[in-house]
């Protein structure tokens, strides 16, 4: 009896708990992963709605004649496009891109288009990857992403930079390329490492946490306020079979989400992120409808690299290039109106772009310092638990349940993780 009474509370208190989490998860905003971030400034913005267009100019068949073209048009040069490929020239290897020789900029573009639901080459490349299953430069990356990069890798111009640009599926192939390229040089004419830039706009989470912050000076990605991709930390897999019900894949995430602890999410130095420095584009506010005048901030963090996936209608509209385009215009013109009422004189505006280059390099190495540090506890905890290691006089020692005979002391797992740099420090290894 005192059991069948007990079961209506029981009910009381579960409906309460799922109360609680839908009334969190509707208050929860992407706005609030950036809230404390610096605002970008119009220099630093400037090249991402460019790069947009060009992203969006490998859709089109004929650039002379386009059908898709942004109001104003794509802005370029069809007899500065050196190089283009598609599918069949790929043989579905690599998404389709283009080579852009921008005379006006000295800048030598690979753009690399997004992901194309029709097309099975794009799942292959986008679902070759398990946890931890290739590691580059002593983190882990996508391993579809790592090889589609391998063969993009070609000789450029040295004397100009050499800037990467992708979208979705793009921007995780042209992540791993950059990366490639930087330890490969010698197949670049040794082109120095400050001239290589990249913009991954709505990136997959493609590179563990160590790689995103290292490489933050040179990678940049763009995220419109709620989409769903860089924040998608399930099996990408388990995505794009349930796309017909993407919604109650995204509410059972964000139960999965809401239920693990934050510091068990980031023991595993495997997971991976979000890739460089982040731009993220704000225009919604909760609780209020339509739009409002896009805001851009940016931070090079190391916790909080978007792990929550945000219950809004916009998940998968946010992910579009269109849309992308259309609100990082919008707010670098809202940024240049700014600097035009303030009216900086030009001493004034480099001597800004200095200081913004000085905090970017202060930023760029504490979070450098916190990621080492966050990397050393990953990868100690990652070892402990595949030597299954116990305390035992003398330091710690592998159990002896376990059918693998060797041991390892605590000095030498520090050995394997550390090594002593010219002045004498322990640093982490590389």
């Amino acid at each position: 009896m005192s059991i069948v009474c007990g079961v209506p509370l029981l009910e009381c208190v579960y409906c309460l708990a799922c109360a609680r989490w839908v009334w969190k998860k509707c208050l929860y905003t992407a706005g609030h992963e950036s809230e404390n971030w610096g605002l970008a400034t119009a220099e630093e913005f400037q090249p991402i709605p460019h790069l947009c267009r060009l992203i969006l100019a490998v859709y089109e068949e004929d650039l002379r004649n386009p059908l898709w073209a942004p109001p104003g048009g794509y802005g370029i040069n069809p007899d500065w496009v050196i190089l283009r490929k598609n599918y069949e020239e790929t043989q579905g290897r690599v998404p389709p891109y283009m080579i852009y020789l921008d005379h006006d900029n000295a800048d030598i573009v690979l753009a690399v288009r997004g992901l194309n639901l029709a097309k099975e080459s794009d799942y292959a490349v986008l679902l070759d990857n398990k946890l931890g299953q290739t590691k580059f430069d002593g983190g882990y990356v996508h391993n579809g992403l790592l090889k589609a990069a391998e063969l993009l890798l070609d000789a450029e111009n040295p004397n100009y930079t050499l800037t990467f640009a992708g979208h979705s599926l793009g921007a995780g192939v042209v992540t791993l390329l950059a990366m490639v390229a930087v330890q490969n040089k010698d197949k670049l004419h040794n082109i120095e490492r400050k001239r290589i830039r990249c913009y991954a706009t709505a990136p997959a989470r493609c590179i563990s946490l160590n790689l995103a912050v290292r490489y933050a000076d040179i990678i940049n990605s763009v995220v419109l306020q709620d989409d769903f991709l860089p924040r998608t930390t399930t099996a990408l897999e388990d995505v794009f079979k349930s796309l017909f019900c993407l919604p109650c894949l995204l509410c059972l995430m964000c139960l999965k989400d809401t239920c693990t602890l934050e510091e068990k999410m980031l023991k595993d130095p495997r997971r991976l992120y979000a890739p460089g420095r982040l731009y993220h584009i704000v225009e919604r506010k909760p609780f209020r409808f339509g739009r409002f005048p896009p805001v851009v901030r940016t931070a090079v963090p190391v916790d909080g690299r978007f792990e929550h996936i945000v219950l809004s209608c916009n998940v998968t509209s946010d992910h579009a290039i269109i849309w992308i385009e259309k609100e990082s215009q919008k707010a670098f013109d809202l940024m240049l109106e700014k600097d035009q009422i303030m009216e900086i004189p030009a001493k004034q505006r480099m001597e800004r772009l200095e200081s913004v280059a000085r905090e970017h390099t202060e930023e760029y190495k504490a979070a450098l310092k916190r990621a080492a540090a966050s990397t050393f506890l990953k990868l100690t905890h990652l070892l402990l638990m595949e030597h299954s290691v116990k305390w035992v006089k003398g330091g710690w020692r592998e159990n002896s349940s376990r059918l693998s005979e060797e041991q390892e002391s605590w000095n030498e797992l520090v050995g394997r993780l550390f090594h002593r740099d010219d002045s004498g420090q322990m640093v982490l290894r590389p």
